[in-house]
């Protein structure tokens, strides 16, 4: 499961570039009640989405042509330009980076060998968001790609991530975890894209409550439903939503998860 104990390959940040800040901040605010606080005058408008003070995401206003409005997961590396160098090598792009992120670490965006994006951090003053798995924080990540098994090994190679079949209604899902760390480590999942036409993405999944609740707040909100609200045995109730912008995202209230 996800943890702020990272270790290399795990998912330390994610963060949402959007037309209009100010509008993201309304949205997920009254979504998940996150609060946005200001990075500071140099860093160009970033800023921290909290709760009870304590950063789950970060968010920054994007200009024509720095493309659409997306979350972006990164993932913890040693080596910031070391990591950048092998998505090339396996067949990635480095697509902004590695540069020093004033003294709170290194990072890099990149796209892996079927051009969905993702980012680096290597821990300087910043080791990554303060929660997961809370109501309102990260809980579990998926990747959307054409290929699986070339996904697998391009991040195999790159963050050394391990994979494993879990059988699942339908068939097999495919879980990812930090190489070495075991299963019990198990962040995210691999799946074939519904669209052989979409581009491939990483999807974040947050920790909700009330699943269906949150779809009908976040459609009051402007948001718009992807995916309708289904409940998987053993896993939890999910849905898959879009924001006003159409930066997609899913929530989850967990089986097990405290009521």
């Amino acid at each position: 499961m996800l943890t702020t104990d990272f270790v290399d390959g795990a998912p330390n940040w994610l963060d949402i570039g959007a037309p209009d800040i100010d509008g993201a901040r309304s949205f997920y605010g009254g979504l998940f009640g996150w609060r946005f606080r200001s990075a500071g005058p140099d860093a160009g408008g970033y800023g921290f989405f909290q709760l009870d003070g304590r950063t789950v995401a970060g968010g920054m206003q994007t200009e024509p042509g720095q493309g659409p409005p997306s979350w972006t997961l990164y993932f913890r590396s040693e080596d910031a330009r070391a990591t950048a160098k092998a998505a090339q090598q396996a067949h990635g792009r480095v697509l902004f980076g590695p540069v020093d992120v004033m003294g709170q670490g290194h990072m890099a965006v990149l796209a892996d060998q079927a051009g969905a994006t993702f980012g680096i951090w290597q821990p300087g003053g910043t080791s990554g968001v303060d929660v997961v798995n809370a109501p309102g924080a990260l809980r579990w990540a998926e990747l959307h790609t054409p290929d699986i098994a070339a996904a697998a090994a391009f991040y195999h190679r790159v963050l050394d991530l391990e994979t494993s079949g879990v059988p699942f209604p339908g068939g097999t899902y495919t879980c990812v975890n930090p190489g070495g760390a075991g299963e019990d480590a198990m962040f995210g999942g691999m799946v074939p894209l519904a669209h052989p036409e979409d581009e491939p993405y990483w999807l974040p999944y947050f920790e909700v409550e009330d699943a269906d609740a949150v779809v009908a707040e976040a459609r009051r909100l402007g948001g718009t439903l992807v995916v309708p609200p289904a409940t998987i045995e053993r896993v939890g109730r999910m849905a898959t939503l879009a924001d006003p912008y159409g930066a997609r995202f899913a929530v989850i209230k967990s089986a097990g998860a405290r009521e």
